[in-house]
């Protein structure tokens, strides 16, 4: 395991993982020999945009994903989640739904209502999972809602399974 400090408040133990399963059959190959599209080593890891407007949050998921091999992103409310998605085309998109200057419903309905980026997965994370928003989120676009606080072994779990089963 190894330990960080993760904006100076606190101690995060992370668990070591292995993209290798994810990234060989999930990710555009980048530099790869079309007879050689199976060799990992060649392979660009997924990218995860992580929209919330709370650094500690942002700081958090953005830390622990790098940490188990992702590529991450990240934004502070929707009108930069879009303009990133545009930009850089993730793999998958953690949207925070209560953010200021643009929420995650709107933005997600944008990105989805968007044929450039209508097909990149969606998971909403609402402090209010258990009421209306999860249906709100899922009629908006989002692939699933989750509740937070949400652990990042949890959020991480999500991810890999969501690239896993081709979402995209």
């Amino acid at each position: 395991m190894n330990s960080r400090s993760i904006s100076g408040r606190f101690q995060a133990r992370f668990a070591s993982f292995s993209l290798a399963r994810v990234t060989q059959s999930h990710t555009p190959m980048v530099g790869a020999e079309k007879d050689r599209v199976d060799d990992v080593a060649d392979a660009t890891p997924p990218l995860v945009l992580v929209v919330d407007d709370a650094p500690d949050a942002r700081t958090l998921y953005e830390e622990y994903l790098a940490y188990l091999g992702f590529r991450v992103g990240t934004a502070c409310n929707g009108v930069e989640a879009i303009q990133a998605a545009h930009r850089e085309w993730p793999a998958i998109i953690i949207m925070d739904l209560a953010m200021p200057e643009m929420d995650g419903w709107q933005a997600i309905k944008r990105l989805k209502g968007d044929p450039l980026t209508a097909d990149i997965p969606i998971v909403a994370l609402s402090a209010f999972a258990f009421g209306e928003e999860p249906q709100r989120a899922r009629e908006a676009g989002a692939d699933l809602c989750l509740s937070k606080p949400c652990l990042p072994s949890q959020l991480a779990r999500v991810i890999r399974a969501m690239l896993v089963r081709g979402t995209r």
